[in-house]
């Protein structure tokens, strides 16, 4: 992270925030020519700092206000298992996040759903494939904060 400078630091700020802007806007907003802050960003996706280009959905409008969050436990920690339930997972379009946790539970997944009979659809698919011991799962009332922009560390936190 070290390689980092304020330049680019404001434009991974801006870009979090508004991808579509053209590189002439967005070499104005850092006081940049054109070339230069191209080749900057080209370097911030060849490092893998931008990982890539999306758009941002909104839930509620495509009919899938349910947020649910599913505490998983497995009696099971091998290699084998958790490879065969992260790809499983990974191809059920309903979790938009998982993670492997520290603590009570095994795994943590955030599943998106049209209605509480989705979700059980969900549930009863994914104990079916896979061997979990335990799931608790968590409904969202109300989403306080979602944001996708991470805090960009400045050169005094480092």
């Amino acid at each position: 992270m070290s390689s980092l400078d304020a330049i680019d630091r404001q434009l991974l700020a801006i870009l979090q925030s508004d991808i579509s802007l053209s590189i002439e806007e967005l070499a104005e907003r850092v006081g940049l020519t054109k070339t230069p802050c191209w080749r900057r960003v080209q370097k911030l996706e060849k490092s893998g700092i931008i990982r890539r280009k999306v758009a941002l959905l909104n839930a509620e409008k495509l009919g899938l206000p349910v947020s649910v969050f599913a505490q998983v436990k497995t009696g099971q920690h091998t290699p084998e298992w958790a490879d065969a339930f992260a790809e499983h997972v990974a191809q059920l379009p309903e979790v938009v996040d998982c993670y492997r946790m520290a603590g009570n539970y095994d795994y943590l997944l955030r599943v998106v759903v049209s209605d509480i009979a989705a979700y059980d659809c969900f549930y009863k698919g994914l104990i079916r494939r896979v061997g979990i011991s335990d799931i608790i799962s968590n409904f969202a009332l109300e989403q306080i904060k979602s944001t996708t922009e991470l805090p960009i560390p400045s050169d005094k936190q480092e």
